[in-house]
């Protein structure tokens, strides 16, 4: 179960690199002074990619557990 825990990891470690980038889009959208209808896209985006990010992330560290338990 070793290759879980490790296969785990890297799944949570991308989705934690989906949550930076969502954090610097969003960054670099409010510094761009967009029109409000313009701003207000781009953060729906950011939102949807974030959720994708953050369920990646809860699903490698489930699979760590899972492999934790099992091992």
């Amino acid at each position: 179960m070793e290759i879980l825990i490790w296969i785990g990891a890297a799944v949570s470690l991308a989705g934690l690199a989906g949550i930076v980038r969502v954090i610097l889009q969003v960054r670099a959208a409010r510094r761009a002074n967009l029109a409000e209808d313009a701003l207000r896209a781009r953060l729906q985006r950011a939102v949807a990619l974030n959720m994708a990010a953050l369920g990646l992330s809860a699903l490698g560290l489930m699979m760590v557990v899972i492999g934790i338990t099992l091992g």
